[in-house]
């Protein structure tokens, strides 16, 4: 968190600091089906989806993940329609309870809160931003994800 605080102190660009109003509503799936989207995984999102599906994190990350050009893993995507493969028809995630921290964080990513206007972009994709039922986010719970956001983007390497 205290890279985001200082990034943004140092800016005096914390537009969203005192909150935004969001609500991740049911059966939306917009955040998850975006063709060829990117969810970068940590380590113990790994370890956590792997023990989930009861099997070795070695090979989760074999049956369902891909390595970037840098070697960070990333979550794979669906290989018809390029969307998340734990995606359901009905818009639901299969491993909703244990998904990756990054999906946990979205709509909060470092590209979507940098600016008012690319926060504008979101919301073009993200009916829970300012829907009537959304409640004020604070901006500490912002900042939270945005570090969450950052650790899972840093990623890891395995050989």
């Amino acid at each position: 968190m205290a890279r985001y605080e200082r990034m943004y102190r140092d800016r005096g660009d914390e537009w969203w600091g005192s909150g935004v109003n969001f609500t991740c509503l049911p059966n939306c799936g917009k955040c998850c089906d975006q063709p060829d989207g990117i969810v970068y995984l940590s380590e113990e999102d790994a370890d956590r989806i792997a023990a989930h599906h009861g099997i070795p994190t070695a090979e989760w990350l074999a049956n369902d993940c891909r390595r970037t050009h840098d070697g960070r893993w990333v979550l794979e995507s669906n290989p018809e329609d390029g969307k998340c493969i734990y995606l359901n028809d009905d818009k639901t995630c299969r491993i909703y309870e244990k998904k990756p921290a990054q999906c946990s964080a979205f709509p909060f990513w470092r590209e979507n809160m940098v600016s008012d206007r690319s926060w504008r972009k979101t919301k073009a994709i993200c009916p829970g931003i300012d829907h009537p039922e959304a409640i004020v986010i604070d901006g500490d719970t912002i900042r939270f994800h945005l570090e969450a956001d950052l650790h899972a983007e840093r990623g890891f390497r395995t050989n």
